[in-house]
């Protein structure tokens, strides 16, 4: 009789439909390959070092190499709100309402189970960050997808959802993938129609900081009863180029925060102390960097979106995040976006995401990570270029 290694949990996650591409990129790569990866998230530039700094001067203590809390060193809490109401006008209790989280990842992901049912419906926008899709999955809960180009049409799609066993809705502005964008009217909405229903809300602000154009992006919580029914994540990883620190925030109502807080204690014993003196430090010192780090993304944007369309893929300027959502085009439609991802990487020695990693209605598009500098971009258009025949 063979033994079955894996639960139930494990076995009916969804496809992981990165896997092809991230073999493919491998393979290229042992092969010597110059793959430009414009797949991943990742950003290429270390964080300020006014914050590296504090990091080495505090590891140097022998009395920060103990546990530390799971709910986050109080300082940490505390500069966190001092920062939501510098930035948003938003006052927080740093006992109450925030968590410190070790990146919104987990913090999402140990949210699911701590509040989540088996059979509970949550609600999120296909597509969506793929972690939303497997942490629902993993908490035994079952995701509706809201497909959406504007705010006013995700509205609309949720209210003629049926109220029953809807638990949850998950929102993510600025948008990942899609790099679509809300206005403060936008949060109003759904928080007037999750006080109705009686559902949570959580709202995923990864790219609060990465806005171009003159284009500012407004936190969930700034919606008047925003902190009677949900939460947000907020986290240094694009702000600062944190993101291998892993440092989020979990921010909002008392009792989900509760909730989060007991299932977090059973998990893990909270971030190196050092790490989250050093968050303090990104916090309240120089933010200069915080600018710096959009400008860069935002002229990389150009570079890339220019590039485009001069090899006629007609691509639009995204106002926000750090990527450039792209529809296939038209001759190459009919491949679908993983076929597709695989012939620019086998013939333009370009990396790039497929929509459909991140929900069926991601069909038909691909997403560019601006995590290369505007000389190597140049190259991947002219690999493009030369992949499709343009």
């Amino acid at each position: 009789m063979s033994i079955t290694y894996e639960s139930k949990r494990i076995a009916n996650l969804p496809p992981y439909m990165f896997g092809k591409i991230n073999q493919e990129k491998l393979e290229a790569r042992q092969r010597g390959v110059d793959v430009i990866d414009l797949g991943m998230g990742n950003p290429d530039q270390p964080p300020a070092e006014h914050i590296i700094e504090k990091l080495c001067d505090v590891a140097h203590d022998q009395k920060v190499h103990k546990y530390s809390a799971s709910c986050g060193i109080k300082h940490l809490r505390r500069a966190i709100c001092e920062h939501y109401e510098k930035k948003f006008s938003v006052t927080l209790d740093p006992e109450s309402e925030a968590l410190v989280t070790i990146g919104s990842k987990e913090g999402i992901s140990h949210l699911m189970l701590a509040v989540i049912n088996k059979g509970d419906a949550v609600v999120i926008q296909d597509p969506a960050y793929p972690s939303y899709i497997y942490s629902i999955a993993i908490a035994g809960g079952k995701m509706r997808g809201i497909s959406s180009n504007t705010g006013d049409e995700f509205i609309a799609a949720l209210k003629k959802l049926p109220s029953r066993k809807i638990r949850m809705v998950v929102i993510n502005y600025p948008h990942n993938p899609t790099t679509q964008t809300a206005d403060p009217s936008f949060f109003t909405e759904v928080v007037a129609f999750a006080r109705k229903r009686r559902l949570i809300v959580v709202h995923d602000l990864a790219y609060a900081d990465i806005c171009f154009d003159g284009y500012r992006a407004p936190s969930f919580l700034q919606a008047k009863g925003a902190k009677e029914i949900g939460i947000e994540f907020y986290t240094l990883s694009k702000s600062y180029n944190m993101a291998g620190w892993r440092v989020g925030f979990a921010l909002g109502n008392k009792k989900i925060l509760k909730a989060l807080t007991r299932i977090k204690g059973y998990y893990d014993y909270g971030i190196f102390t050092p790490i989250q003196v050093a968050s303090i430090a990104a916090l309240r010192g120089p933010q200069e960097c915080v600018g710096e780090i959009a400008e860069t993304y935002r002229r990389r944007r150009d570079v890339l979106v220019k590039g485009l369309n001069n090899i006629k893929w007609e691509v639009s300027l995204p106002k926000a995040t750090m990527y450039v959502w792209a529809k296939i085009p038209p001759a190459f439609q009919e491949m679908g976006s993983l076929d597709f991802s695989s012939l620019l990487l086998r013939k333009g020695e370009v990396a790039v995401a497929p929509g459909i990693g991140f929900g069926k209605n991601g069909e038909g598009y691909v997403r560019f990570a601006l995590v290369e500098n505007e000389y190597r971009i140049r190259q991947a258009v002219r690999g493009i270029k030369k992949a499709l025949n343009l």
